[in-house]
């Protein structure tokens, strides 16, 4: 097959890819079709992952691929519709006066607001009636049943509450229990472990420190 002078020719491979990043399993299987699918239905495989043929593109050795006429100069240049020009006056300006910014209120807005009473009482319920969650599998995990159940009170915040993160404080009230009874120096010390692993995002509050999912973790 040929498009645009270009050889297109059909490897008759495929490649099979499979990656999981709760258990730390990355799979890549290449070669012919037949003995990649008996691979894949061998490792049980069959159901997950994805297969698609490997193609080899190579120059066309025909004199006439390039024309005569000056095509190659004119792939080299640059479009002459480039979209419409920038408008500066588009992009939105924001001033204020230097002091004026309210950090409570921008606090607020990214859910780090400190909690009232009811807040955390209705957390507290809320939590109380989740089933209880498989331990997370893979070698990265120091502690599967705490972090399986941090897991299930971000997914709650972020899916029922709407929120972004919650303070270390609100955590240790909420689920110290469920978290292998980890308070205070020693719950954060652990929380900084899982943000060094990418699996939470850490967001500074002035006096208070806020841990929300990273989505790649809680997705």
């Amino acid at each position: 097959m040929e498009s645009n002078g270009v050889e297109v020719v059909a490897s008759g491979d495929v490649r099979f890819t499979f990656r999981s990043d709760e258990t730390d399993v990355n799979v890549i299987i290449e070669g012919k079709k037949g003995w990649v699918e008996g691979i894949v239905d061998e490792l049980g495989l069959s159901d997950v992952g994805l297969t698609m043929p490997i193609g080899v593109q190579s120059r066309s050795e025909e004199p006439d691929a390039i024309s005569e006429d000056g095509d190659e100069e004119d792939t080299l240049k640059a479009p002459t519709d480039m979209g419409p020009e920038p408008d500066p006056s588009r992009i939105p300006v924001v001033k204020r006066p230097i002091g004026a910014l309210n950090v409570e209120i921008e606090i607020e807005k990214i859910g780090l607001e400190p909690p009232s009473q009811n807040d955390v009482f209705e957390l507290m319920d809320a939590f109380s009636e989740l089933d209880e969650p498989r331990p997370i599998q893979g070698e990265m995990s120091v502690d599967p049943m705490a972090e399986a159940w941090l897991k299930e009170l971000m997914r709650l915040i972020v899916r029922e509450g709407g929120r972004t993160a919650l303070a270390t404080e609100m955590i240790e009230e909420v689920a110290s229990a469920k978290l292998g009874g980890r308070t205070g120096t020693e719950l954060s010390v652990w929380l900084e472990s899982l943000f060094a692993a990418g699996k939470l995002v850490k967001i500074h509050g002035g006096d208070t420190t806020g841990w929300g999912p990273s989505p790649r973790w809680l997705g």
